[in-house]
């Protein structure tokens, strides 16, 4: 298990062996932050309230002060000195109902005296929040301290005037040699005098781990040239001892490494065309070898264009209203540029990183008019490519860590990179971190301070051009510990599945514990081990690390599980882990269904830095008779617990295959509507023998993202036998599930993406099959390997594994497996065209929705709509005071107003509009000029107060003449709820989308919810009659049309509105591209 030090570094033990390493989840004592009637504010000017003690008050008071805390500063939202926070960090140091509350600034101001709100409660603590200071001014950092009631404090005795002792640090010596280990404590005391004993001490230790298998820490990176120039290729590798050769191979082959020197950087000089290809290299040293990831070198003629000029095809969805008979279709084609590597202007220095990356991109853009009904849509369109500089994006990855059992989050987790800790997280088990630039292979630890579950270790992937990808994190409860006596043999099931016989057994000999001295342990022990038995499908997405290891020539190769364990062992105060030697495994040979695993189990530990697996030792044969098992083959293995405290029986599996999908935004399966960014899992299935669907374990699970051309999912596969393995995949977004396509009733290999007979072949089924009652999220199939002589099978969906690059590049047109989001009652149009999903298609310009590539900033107005149906509301942005932009569209935004539960008459909406601010020049800042336009015959009733007082003294002002919509001047400051803005800024778009929309359906401005609150937050109100009997809405009128609709034809017929899912609340997680009909509307744009 991990510990943390003083410096927040991890150290200790890297404990892990291949059974399954379970994350535990830290819990808060206390409540969620809320105002409740106890809570006091304090106003500027304003006397402080009693729950604040004064100066004085320390000598009146019966009963004894806590020391001062301070465990938050005045940055992001405000400072927060809670009390079920500081009771998490100071324990016993303050009691559990203090009777009152002292605050002061850090330069020893009291809280109230300095002109500042503030809030607090002795029950709940002291907050400030920056938002209700004077403009420009932030909360102070404050430090609290509780009055307790007499003698419920724990005093200073010998034992709490110090922390305790942290792990022993790394053994200072190389392999073999002796060295030393040191641990420090700190003094809690008010007083330091009071601690006169040593704060640090040290031991002799020897350094066991003699060799490390090789690991690559540098890639080459993928590089563009014109002929005549030079290049260089870069690889590192690390290990013990630490590698001295590279070979580099080109497209397969070895490069002579006489002529190269085994040099770690390939430098070519004079390059010629013919060496353009593939590159790698293999880092080798007496504990073995490794491969490095494939870099492509594009060498190009002197006099050849670096990129296509040509733009390629890239469709947009157009409004409802803007059906175009030149093409027959609601899209129009913008053009787009591939984002790839080309050979732009380089310095003459040789680096391993080039000074400048250059890509192709969108160089000239042309302006047209699209004529739709009764008005104009401007676009962008783009006429020309070419090699630029790329655009600067940072990759973020976000998730959730909870229990695999209950959902439980692991609250104040640390989540580490290698030792550093890179990220913690939250009180929902949330983080956020931003991937190194250099990182290749993403390789995360997440502890639990708390200890309730097991330290997980995950390979997470992840978009190296940019943007924030959200993963789903599990983790395995830890078992109850329990007391073992080291002078007498124990033995440890493996597995306890209902009904089934354990996977296996741990025994450990009388006397094999001792301490991390070597000095043999003797009395009882306290021992934890968690299993994960993979007869549970349910523990599939706990599974440690990615499930490969590296062979003896450099590959990766997957492994194929029968379980994990993860084990800890102290003495029975646990105060110090021990170690165990002659510990045997023993596998129940029952238990392996594939006969041809039994002869390759061996038993594997997990290298926490890399997250892959090394190989402990084999298996033999042994049959035993014990107690009520008769004549049982049993394959064990030897090991010790050491450092590593993750172990699993594995065994290398070679039948490997790559699945083809793809995720849209709809059901229309357009390749212009892929999105990029969803994860897509896939978890190995064993079948139960005699039933091949119904699977009786899984084997393996693995997790890839979708890029422009989707994704190719890594998967077992058999070329004999179809039913060998099965494959259960499944797809998510932000958090938020895709759906599969159908398999019952309605069976369409048209819908699906892949033809007969193949189809039937691999035995497509969805989660929902035979069930409609569960979900549609997921699909299974049987991997059955491709014929490499059958045309119908060569063209995906699985592709073998040699032929990787065929399934990377395969045209949208080729067989492939698709997910989809559920439409939502939504529309985005941009002027600028622009993909959310990938944060290169940025394009400068004045008119580009998202002014800066790395900072976006999302701004959403809370809309009411009093009468008896959901209404759809409109968002028209245009330039309203830059000379550059005024009376030019930004774009369009539609979406319709989600019912409200509990008013039969309301409904509202949450309605994005362009925020205000800079331009892309950064030159000075543009009011946009925001149009809300409600669907139907509505009536503006009221604006808030706040909100207009706002506008009124931030001129100009526009005119509202019209009470069937509003007119506005964006607000430049983000105002929040109490004025039914909402503002969120945030490296990613879709980020930033999801924050503010959780704020405006909760109506706060830190809160989050996915059920509309109609009541709280609102800016503007409209009241709206019911629409003639025949009219559709936008919605129905798109959803229930097939055949091509005339332009100015009118709809006739009701059709129900498509909802998306059962809850309402789900619908701000999903996009569509419904709009709304309306006229033109005559814009006046404001003089500059």
């Amino acid at each position: 298990m991990f510990s943390t030090g003083p410096e927040g570094k991890m150290v200790g033990t890297k404990a892990w062996v291949f059974f399954f390493l379970v994350l535990e989840v830290t819990s808060v004592l206390g409540r969620q932050m809320m105002l409740t009637q106890s809570v006091r504010r304090v106003q500027p000017g304003k006397r402080t309230f009693s729950i604040f003690a004064t100066p004085a008050d320390p000598l009146d008071s019966p009963g004894e002060w806590t020391t001062w805390f301070n465990i938050d500063h005045p940055g992001g939202q405000g400072d927060y000195e809670r009390l079920d926070a500081i009771r998490f960090y100071y324990g016993d140091r303050v009691c559990a109902r203090p009777l009152r509350l002292q605050a002061r600034t850090t330069s020893w101001i009291p809280a109230g005296s300095n002109g500042q709100v503030v809030h607090g409660s002795p029950l709940e603590g002291f907050w400030c929040l920056n938002r209700e200071q004077r403009p420009g001014q932030n909360c102070s950092n404050y430090t609290v301290r509780f009055l307790c009631p007499p003698g419920s404090l724990r005093r200073d005795t010998e034992r709490s005037l110090w922390s305790p002792w942290s792990p022993w640090s790394k053994c200072s010596a190389a392999c073999g040699h002796t060295g030393v280990q040191t641990r420090t404590r700190t003094c809690l005391a008010e007083t330091v005098s009071l601690c006169n004993e040593a704060t640090e001490e040290g031991r002799l230790c020897m350094e066991q781990a003699c060799s490390e298998i090789p690991y690559i820490v540098m890639n080459p990176e993928t590089k563009a040239r014109r002929a005549g120039q030079s290049v260089s290729l870069c690889c590192k590798a690390t290990g013990k001892p630490k590698p001295e050769k590279y070979f580099w191979y080109h497209n397969n082959t070895l490069l002579e490494p006489s002529l190269y020197k085994h040099e770690s950087k390939l430098v070519l000089r004079n390059l010629q065309q013919d060496q353009a290809g593939e590159y790698f290299c293999k880092a080798q040293s007496d504990a073995g070898a490794v491969k490095s990831l494939v870099a492509r070198l594009t060498v190009i003629a002197p006099d050849e264009a670096p990129c296509n000029p040509t733009p390629e095809s890239y469709l947009i969805r157009l409004p409802h209203d803007c059906f175009q008979n030149a093409t027959n279709s609601f899209y129009y084609d913008v053009g787009r540029c591939p984002v790839k590597t080309c050979a732009g202007q380089q310095d003459n220095g040789i680096r391993c990183r080039d000074a400048v990356e250059n890509c192709c991109g969108i160089s000239k853009t042309e302006e047209r008019e699209i004529q739709c009904s009764g008005y104009t849509l401007p676009t962008k369109v783009a006429t020309e490519c070419s090699c630029q500089r790329c655009t600067d994006t940072r990759s973020i990855v976000r998730g959730r860590v909870s229990a695999a059992d209950n959902g439980e989050p692991m609250r104040f987790g640390h989540v580490y990179l290698g030792n550093n800790r890179v990220s913690m997280t939250g009180y929902k088990g949330t983080f956020t971190l931003h991937v190194p630039q250099d990182t290749e292979r993403l390789v995360l630890t997440f502890v639990d301070r708390l200890q309730k579950f097991v330290n997980t270790t995950k390979v997470l992937p992840f978009n190296k051009k940019g943007s924030a990808v959200f993963h789903e994190i599990k983790m395995l409860r830890r078992k109850e510990p329990i007391i073992l006596e080291a002078m007498e043999t124990n033995i440890i099931p493996l597995g306890d599945m209902d009904g089934e016989d354990p996977m296996g057994e741990l025994e450990i000999p009388s006397k094999s514990f001792y301490r991390q001295n070597g000095e043999p342990y003797t009395g009882k022990v306290k021992a934890s081990v968690t299993f994960l038995d993979p007869r549970n499908i349910s523990t599939a997405t706990a599974a440690q690390s990615d499930l490969n290891f590296i062979n003896d020539e450099g590959d990766t190769f997957p492994l194929r599980t029968y379980g994990m364990f993860s084990v800890d062992f102290t003495d029975e105060a646990a105060s110090e882990s021990l170690n165990v030697g002659k510990v045997k495994v023993h596998l129940d040979s029952t238990q392996v269904k594939m006969p041809e695993h039994v002869p390759m189990m061996k038993l594997w530990s997990l290298n926490p830095d890399t997250g892959l697996w090394e190989e402990e030792g084999d298996f033999r044969f042994e049959s035993q008779r014990r107690k009520r098992r008769e004549d049982r083959t049993f394959l064990v293995g030897n090991m010790e617990i050491r450092e590593r405290r993750l172990f699993n029986l594995d065994v290398p599996e070679s039948r490997r295959c790559f699945i083809k999908v793809r995720a849209y935004r709809s059901e229309r399966f357009l390749p212009s509507e892929q999105i990029q960014g969803v994860v897509v899992s896939v978890i190995n299935l064993e079948p139960r023998a005699g039933f091949s669907s119904n699977p009786r374990a899984w084997g393996r699970f693995d997790s890839v993202l979708t890029g422009p051309n989707g994704a190719c999912l890594p998967a077992f596969c058999d070329d004999q036998s179809p039913d060998a393995y099965s494959a259960y995949v499944l797809a998510s977004l932000a958090g938020e599930e895709l759906e599969a396509v159908e398999s019952s009733p309605k069976f369409n290999p048209n819908a699906i993406g892949v033809p007969q007979p193949y189809l039937n072949k691999l035995k497509y089924r969805r989660t929902d099959h035979e069930d409609p009652r569960v979900k549609k999220t997921a699909f299974q199939i049987s991997m059955a390997k491709p014929r490499p002589n059958s045309a119908e099978e060569s063209n995906g969906p699985i592709y073998a594994f040699e032929n990787l690059q065929a399934c990377e590049e395969a045209p949208p047109s080729a067989a492939h497996f698709r997910f989809y989001q559920i439409e939502g009652d939504r529309y985005d149009y941009n002027t600028v065209p622009f993909n959310e999903d990938d944060p290169m298609s940025w394009t400068e310009d004045y008119l580009a929705w998202w002014p800066k590539p790395m900072e976006f900033r999302a701004c959403y107005i809370k809309v009411k709509i009093v009468g008896p149906l959901e209404v759809n509301v409109r968002s028209r942005n245009m330039g309203g005071t830059h000379r550059q932009t005024v009376g030019k569209l930004y774009g369009i935004r539609d979406v319709k107003s989600t019912r409200d539960r509990d008013q039969p008459n309301v409904s509202s909406a949450c309605l994005e509009f362009k925020c205000s601010g800079m331009l892309y020049d950064q030159d000075r800042v543009d009011r946009t000029l925001v149009k809300v336009i409600p669907q139907g015959s509505c009536h503006r009733a009221s604006v808030n107060s706040m909100l207009h007082e706002y506008l009124v003294n931030h001129l100009p002002l526009a005119v509202n003449n019209d009470t069937s919509e509003y007119t506005m001047l964006a607000p430049l400051d983000p105002l929040g709820h109490n004025y039914g803005i909402y503002t969120v800024t945030d490296q990613d778009p879709r980020t930033a989308k999801e924050i503010a929309l959780g704020r405006c359906f909760d109506g706060s401005s830190d809160g989050s919810s996915r059920v509309m609150k109609s009541n709280v937050g609102v800016a503007l109100t409209f009241n709206c009659v019911e629409r003639q009997v025949g009219r559709q809405s936008a919605f129905q009128y798109l959803q229930s049309t097939s055949a091509r609709p005339s332009p100015a034809s009118t709809v006739r017929g009701r059709a129900p509105s498509r909802r998306q899912r059962a809850s309402s609340g789900s619908q701000r997680q999903r996009r569509g591209v419904a709009s709304l009909r309306f006229p033109g509307v005559a814009q006046q744009p404001l003089s500059n």
